[in-house]
């Protein structure tokens, strides 16, 4: 069974692993949203920086927005944390994410790991 968006996520992959190898963990996350802006751009990899998402109730447009991270190739969420650890509830907002914009991939990406970055696949 192949994975959605498998050469994608690969490519955006290396692009996490490169600005964990350069900074390390124990910065904010503006800091690496602002690295991850950087090595896409260099890597050649569309994408939008705090795109804001629509959501909507009975299919009433709320005030209320969300605001991706990164939206890379059109249809892959990236969720930027730096935290120790990732919770439930990180999930559970880039799933929120996934259904209010009808895209079927998100990476949650966790640059406050050691010695590497958390990377989770989750998919709508």
């Amino acid at each position: 069974m192949s994975l959605i968006f498998e050469e994608e996520t690969y490519k955006i992959r290396n692009v996490i692993f490169e600005v964990y190898n350069e900074v390390g963990s124990g910065f904010l996350e503006n800091v690496y949203q602002e690295c991850m802006e950087i090595e896409l751009c260099k890597n050649e990899i569309p994408f939008e920086s705090q795109k804001e998402i629509n959501v909507y109730y009975k299919e009433q447009k709320l005030a209320q927005i969300y605001k991706a991270d990164l939206i890379c190739f059109s249809n892959i969420i990236i969720e930027i944390k730096a935290v120790r650890n990732l919770l439930s509830y990180h999930e559970s907002q880039i799933m929120n994410y996934l259904k209010a914009t009808n895209m079927k991939l998100g990476l949650l990406v966790n640059f406050g790991g050691y010695p590497k970055p958390e990377i989770k696949r989750v998919a709508n």
